[in-house]
């Protein structure tokens, strides 16, 4: 209740300007896949835009009731991407969560772990290196083709959850810092590897270097690399978010390169779209060094195919293989054709298209965590059309993905191993 009248009242000047291109035509809701299961108006993009409409007096009346319904919300992006009028919807989401809990306040569960882990990256990364030591008196394996876990009590966050444990070793200790120069292709990148790869997947984040190791591409991936930040914003924390996003940026502008890769499809969004999106509020001279490095953003598998000129050779046969399109890649970056020609690349790989490859898998990140059961229903249906297809290998382009499909295959003991586009790819060289 503590928060600046005057910020949030431009915050929420803002927001009207945002606003008004809504016609309320309702074309959002034969893609939300939380409408799809609540068929509530109240959870699709024209329903929650109403309810903004009168943000501020809502805040004042049921600040809690506003949050919720805010919270409602994968910002998955497909209202947004099949929008006609072309309302932003997920920009408007983003800020009004910045509105509603600079107005509220953070929760203290919140801001522990944002402000006082996340936002601290060498704290960060020794917590989860002591805790990867001793997960395995708490877990046990679920399922071995996936190498899923599940815990061996019932906890209160992890619940039913079959879950991908903590790397044994996290990529930053496997892979030392590079700074390399460019080889034959004439290419220098920067590699950001995200949290997820770092401390579960550190698999992908190998296959990468090993990949531009082939391709002669000079890599630069510094130390002292934090979140990109999706988190914390999401949660409607923005100075954790610019603290993180300052972070990065201290980092990777020390050096040159022609593209800044990552290798999950929220870090890329986040990074290309969302970093220039909410830096508004802060010095011109920040904005510009944002908006520089935003530019050099891309994804590995549009690098390796728009830049570098990968190209497929005759149809693959062997393990069959379909692909999950991550809701960020596809409907943010607009990256779909490029992973499946990489998939392609396999010679002992039959690519297979599922049904609904764009159905969001239920993941949300913190709305995994608040909203389980209903994460798990819209999870269930992307866990079908896996099945449906007859893969042996479910591949895409985003961790947080992974572990969404993995604890939907686990739960239901499919043997579908789950996989990145680039781990197939690396396979090839």
């Amino acid at each position: 209740m503590s928060a600046d009248v005057h910020q949030l009242a431009q915050m929420l000047h803002e927001l009207d300007d945002q606003m008004v291109s809504c016609m309320k035509c309702g074309l959002c809701q034969a893609v939300c896949p939380v409408f799809a299961e609540t068929m509530s108006e109240g959870d699709v993009a024209r329903g929650k835009i109403a309810l903004l409409e009168n943000l501020a007096k809502e805040m004042i009346q049921d600040p809690q009731g506003v949050q919720k319904k805010l919270n409602m919300c994968l910002l998955c992006g497909s209202c947004a991407a099949n929008c006609p009028s072309g309302v932003k919807v997920l920009d408007i989401f983003l800020k009004a969560r910045v509105i509603v809990n600079t107005y509220m306040g953070l929760p203290a569960a919140k801001k522990a772990i944002f402000q006082g882990l996340l936002t601290k990256p060498a704290l960060f990364n020794s917590v989860l290196d002591v805790a990867s030591k001793f997960q395995g008196v708490f877990t046990k394996t679920a399922n071995e083709v996936i190498g899923s876990s599940c815990s061996r009590i019932q906890a209160p966050v992890i619940g039913e959850r079959h879950f991908m444990p903590l790397a044994k070793k996290p990529l930053r200790k496997l892979e030392a810092p590079r700074n390399s120069r460019p080889g034959k292709s004439g290419y220098r990148i920067a590699f950001f590897p995200g949290c997820l790869i770092d401390k579960v997947y550190p698999q992908i984040g190998q296959a990468v270097l090993k990949i531009m190791e082939h391709h002669e591409v000079g890599v630069y991936m510094p130390a002292g690399q934090a979140c990109c930040g999706i988190p914390a914003l999401a949660s409607g924390d923005k100075n954790s978010f610019d603290k993180l996003v300052a972070c990065n940026v201290d980092v990777f502008e020390k050096e040159n390169f022609d593209y800044l890769l990552t290798a999950c499809a929220t870090c890329t969004a986040t990074m290309h779209e969302i970093w220039p999106l909410m830096s508004g509020n802060l010095p011109q001279s920040m904005q510009d060094r944002i908006a520089a490095l935003a530019t050099k953003v891309m994804d590995v598998n549009q690098f390796l195919v728009d830049v570098l000129k990968v190209e497929a050779p005759v149809a693959g046969t062997g393990t069959k293989v379909t692909y999950h399109d991550p809701c960020h890649l596809k409907k943010s970056m607009k990256v779909s054709e490029q992973p499946r020609l990489l998939l392609k690349t396999n010679p002992r790989v039959e690519f297979v298209e599922m049904a609904d490859a764009d159905r969001c898998c239920g993941c949300g990140g913190s709305f995994n965590l608040e909203h389980y059961t209903l994460s798990k229903e819209i999870g269930t249906r992307k866990r079908n059309d896996i099945v449906a297809s007859e893969a042996q290998v479910v591949a895409t382009g985003c961790p947080a993905c992974m572990l969404q499909i993995s604890d939907m295959l686990s739960q239901h003991h499919d043997k579908v191993a789950v996989k990145h586009v680039v781990e197939l790819y690396a396979e090839t060289l």
